[in-house]
């Protein structure tokens, strides 16, 4: 399964993030999953992208041209992609995932999923999202949310489709549920 990690490129304050990252990409990369993720060395994305790497796993990397100076471009990836524009970047990201994980990060993270689950919402595709809420940095986002719905702004069957996942092991087992629905069809 693809699976696209969105993330900061920054460590962010709490050292678990990075830990937390780590562990993800191991367990993409030991699963026989490749990660697609924004091509970064810096941050969460090359926390995530070395993990997977180091655990055997491919990791394909998507990233602007300008940027390959701010983030790093990580250049020991399976394959990396060259795109001029941040919209090109979210494309592909979108097109080549089949399973979206936002991480702790900033509002590039942010504008990424919620991207993921407009589309959803427009019927675009039915690929999962789930927001790793680790030590409740999504609580907010879960609650704007449910202002939506309250709102009349999103419906409920679309908020129920989003993941609000507390710990790795729920992404895990959100990730196997999604390849069992698969192989069912």
């Amino acid at each position: 399964m693809n699976i696209t990690v969105y993330c900061g490129s920054k460590f962010g304050n709490q050292p678990h993030y990075r830990k937390d990252a780590e562990a993800l990409g191991t367990w993409i990369g030991k699963n026989g999953h490749r990660l697609i993720y924004g091509g970064g060395w810096t941050g969460l994305m090359g926390a995530v992208s070395n993990a997977a790497l180091k655990a055997g796993g491919e990791v394909y990397g998507i990233i602007p041209e300008f940027l390959k100076e701010i983030e790093l471009a990580h250049d020991g990836l399976t394959k990396t992609v060259t795109v001029k524009t941040m919209a090109e970047r979210k494309t592909i990201m979108r097109d080549e995932g089949d399973f979206f994980i936002a991480l702790p990060g900033g509002p590039g993270t942010i504008e990424e999923i919620t991207e993921i689950i407009s589309l959803r919402k427009l019927h675009r595709h039915n690929k999962p999202a789930v927001f790793y809420n680790s030590d409740h940095f999504y609580d907010s986002v879960r609650d704007l949310y449910r202002e939506m719905v309250t709102q009349g702004f999103l419906d409920q069957a679309t908020f129920d489709t989003i993941v609000f996942a507390d710990n790795l092991e729920a992404i895990y087992r959100e990730i196997e549920r999604e390849i069992a629905k698969r192989s069912r069809q």
